[in-house]
């Protein structure tokens, strides 16, 4: 690999050193739509340079600013709703997960990257965490599938979302606008943009979304969850120093400091089901949990319950409460600097340069029933810089673009734990009464301290990353009518983990140094040394001690892509593309009893196989873009089982060595009339297990070949109608109505009802007047039906519990433009 790393760098440097000034120059990836452009045509910047939507050889989707505007795109979740391929589910972590055309990772980490890539103005925003506040001042969305990496900052595998901001621009002009809505709700937002000095322009960006009273109700008391509060402002500059120079700057803040959501609670894990259970655990639930779940099952979105703030914020011995309102309290800093500079005439090198910054701080109840099963103070941070330096340009009749990318990551991703009504707690307090006069007792425990044990702990991880790459694209211009792309990119990932479960304020001293060392003396053979006051608790078998664990994962691989597109006519683009892209290795945080729930997964791999058309028809009031797709996955990362010697089943992440996914999307654009336009989305999908001999959630061994992947439907769909006609000399009418479904899928391997998503179908859409002068009133609402419908289930090794969407919202928005 050294050798090829040489030749590859030799040829970037030869690359670079061929740009010369006789070069033509390439479009700005950064610049705006073209002003002329035909009704209905949008011009993407997918492969870094101003082009038409059905010009670019891949499935791509754009989502223009009015539509998401009309459709009241305010979140990422939000995006699923044009974007019907895409799914947005959540982690019992409050990490979101992002899956497209099947391929995701559910993983629970702030820490861990995703399959789906997520920029904004081509920044790499590498944890989907960081895409949790406000979304503000879009210009459009460009939804990327498949594996990209030979042009974008970092490697993935499902593809990519591109979120492009609106720039400054060289006339005055502003917005204001002002929602009001059910649940207390009252939003503000707005922009203001113009010159300031000769050669400069500078844009001023803001969003503030509140409701006061949550959605979430209790079943068992007067108290309410799910209130909103996030803030956000983007301040952006265009300085032109010079002839040939062009900067664009930009610093983003955001906060976020909404309710947490708590879970449904459904049902029992398979160990601790008091009816069917199949460890000894099952006899331990919390008095009258059995009859709550029995007695309480979810038919509405606003169905929850949490543990009573009295019990959890007290203190019951060394096991500390957690008090305070159940809410995040997250703050975001974003900071990009973008150089362009021409090379002469024909061709320019462009520097850009980022940080973000993220802190986390949020309480948690995931016991999905008013006992205290699981509830968690997540905290952590992620300081990310990246560096990318890249020429691009055209000769003749090749466009072509070369670069380098480097990043580095320090991520400190952790949570204090609080389960004293766990079953699995009970077990453990049970076992250690047992062992109280047994020499395994040498510190001499008493029944009480016993008793109080095992009330909380820690997680904690502290990961660095490091990322460079070397890479190429060129579009090869065969004839008048074909068209050739190519690209590859050369990548080496390192990363280092220091992390394990430990002890907070002594109170996993009694149960680990009793209850957990005679276990692993009765399994292992071996009397580990007892811990002492906040150590870890990680036991390694192969040391036969308590401890931390870490590893280091260096990996490299090369991403390709190749494209031949071929236009038989002027309004029609035939494509058949292969590529290959890959997502690096990375480490759990996990509540680890086990080293091993804390060992890294390496690399995954896809290669993917697409055919598509792109169809201009009927004097551009038709639009048909269709795709069918085979993908050869390698190595899939998930988060599943780890058969626990103690308590049955624990979560770990693994590798599924060989699966496969394949499927048909189709897009069909109709406008009928001019100002109104029909979007019809779908997206066929089948996906497959191989080969794959894993962990079921009884912490039993299973043969997974056949299984679906997670969070992978097999039908998704979606119609969006949007319209904007003159109903007076001064007044158009204007909005958008838009319609998904999706059928049934799975959030585990195993076929089990209990952690099953139904199929649904959700209706969002607005309605509102615009006028000459440059006011506008709307009314809009999402989830128009008051669906009952939820996208993630998740267990807490007590209690299995779904997180639902918000039910029915509406209201009227306000605004002036100027």
């Amino acid at each position: 690999m050294t050798a090829f790393r040489s030749i590859l760098l030799a040829g970037v440097a030869t690359s670079i050193a061929w740009a010369s000034p006789s070069l033509a120059a390439a479009a700005d990836a950064d610049s705006p739509p073209a002003a002329d452009a035909p009704e209905g045509e949008i011009i993407v910047t997918a492969q870094r340079r101003g082009e038409s939507l059905n010009q670019v050889p891949m499935a791509l989707q754009a989502v223009t600013a009015e539509t998401l505007k009309d459709l009241r795109v305010t979140d990422v979740r939000d995006l699923t709703a044009v974007a019907p391929s895409f799914t947005v589910s959540q982690s019992y972590q409050g990490v979101p997960t992002y899956t497209l055309r099947g391929i995701g990772f559910n993983t629970i980490n702030l820490s861990a990257t995703s399959t789906v890539g997520t920029y904004v103005d081509e920044v790499a925003y590498a944890y989907p965490i960081m895409n949790t506040g406000p979304l503000m001042d879009l210009e459009r969305v460009e939804v990327l599938k498949g594996p990209q990496g030979t042009l974008y900052g970092r490697n993935t595998t499902a593809g990519l979302i591109n979120f492009i901001t609106a720039k400054p621009t060289n006339q005055f002009e502003g917005s204001l606008t002002a929602d009001v809505g059910n649940y207390k709700t009252y939003n503000f937002g707005g922009h203001i943009s113009g010159p300031i000095a000769e050669g400069i322009s500078a844009r001023l960006a803001f969003r503030s979304d509140n409701s006061d009273e949550g959605w979430q109700v209790s079943n068992s008391r007067n108290e309410r969850l799910g209130k909103v509060r996030k803030y956000g402002v983007r301040g952006s500059l265009a300085i032109d120093p010079a002839a040939g120079t062009h900067i664009d700057a930009s610093v983003v803040w955001w906060r976020n400091k909404s309710d947490t959501v708590a879970g449904q609670g459904i049902g029992f894990t398979p160990a601790t089901d008091p009816v069917t259970g199949t460890s000894l655990s099952r006899l331990f639930n919390a008095p009258g949990l059995a009859t709550y779940i029995a007695n309480n099952t979810p038919t509405r979105a606003s169905q929850a319950d949490w543990a009573p703030e009295a019990g959890r914020s007290a203190d019951v011995g060394t096991g500390l409460g957690l008090p305070g309102p159940l809410r995040e309290n997250n703050e975001f800093w974003g900071l990009k600097l973008r150089i362009d500079q021409d090379l002469g005439a024909e061709a320019k090198i462009v520097s850009l340069t980022s940080y973000n910054y993220f802190k986390r701080n949020a309480l948690s109840d995931w016991s999905g029933a008013p006992f205290e099963v699981l509830l968690q103070n997540t905290v952590g941070s992620i300081k990310s810089f990246a560096q990318e330096l890249h020429v691009e340009g055209k000769s003749g009749s090749v466009n072509w673009l070369v670069g380098g990318y480097y990043a580095n990551d320090q991520i400190i991703d952790s949570n204090r734990t609080m389960l004293g009504q766990n079953a699995n707690v009970g077990l453990i307090r049970y076992y250690g009464n047992t062992l109280l006069a047994t020499p395994f007792n040498s510190s001499g425990y008493t029944a009480t301290q016993m008793s109080q044990a095992f009330r909380t702990y820690e997680d904690y991880g502290q990961i660095s990353t490091r990322t460079w790459s070397m890479f190429g694209n060129a579009d090869w211009q065969l004839g008048d009518t074909l068209k050739l792309t190519t690209g590859i990119r050369y990548t080496e990932d390192r990363q280092r983990y220091d992390g394990c479960s430990r002890d907070f304020n002594g109170n996993m001293l009694p149960n680990v140094n009793v209850v957990n060392r005679y276990l692993f003396f009765s399994t292992y053979g071996v009397l580990a040394p007892e811990i002492t006051q906040g150590q870890c608790n990680t036991f390694d078998p192969a040391t036969g001690t308590f401890g931390g664990v870490r590893s280091t994962l260096s990996e490299n691989n090369v991403a390709w892509r190749a494209a031949l597109d071929w236009t038989p006519t002027p309004d029609a683009l035939v494509y058949a593309s292969v590529s290959r892209g890959y997502k690096s290795g990375t480490t759990p945080i996990n509540a680890a009893s086990i080293a091993r729930q804390n060992a890294p997964v390496k690399q995954e791999r896809l290669t993917a196989y697409e055919v598509g058309i792109k169809a201009t028809l009927a004097d551009r009031k038709v639009q048909a873009n269709f795709s069918a797709f085979y993908y050869d996955y390698r190595d899939k990362q998930i988060s599943t089982y780890f058969a626990d010697p103690i308590y049955t089943a624990l979560s770990r992440l693994d590798n599924v060595p060989k699966s496969k996914a394949y499927g048909f999307e189709g897009e069909l654009t109709l406008r009928p009339a001019r100002g109104f336009t029909i979007v019809g989305n779908a997206l066929w999908l089948k996906t497959r297990v191989d080969s794959y001999n894993g962990t079921n959630a009884a912490g039993q061994p299973q043969n997974f070949d056949g299984a679906e992947f997670i969070y992978s439907p097999h039908f998704q769909g979606s119609v969006t109608v949007a319209y904007d006609t003159p109903i007076t000399d001064r007044l158009n009418l204007n909005g958008a109505v838009s319609l998904r479904y999706q059928s049934k899928s799975n959030t585990i391997f195993e076929n089990l009802p209990l952690y099953k998503i139904d199929a649904y179908a959700v209706a969002n859409g607005s309605i509102g007047i615009k006028s000459k002068e440059g006011w506008s009133l709307s009314l809009w609402g999402k989830n128009l039906f008051n669906k009952y419908y939820w996208s993630a289930i998740a267990s807490n090794a007590n209690v299995v519990v779904r997180f639902p969407n918000p039910p029915r919202t509406w209201g009227a928005t306000l605004g002036f433009d100027f």
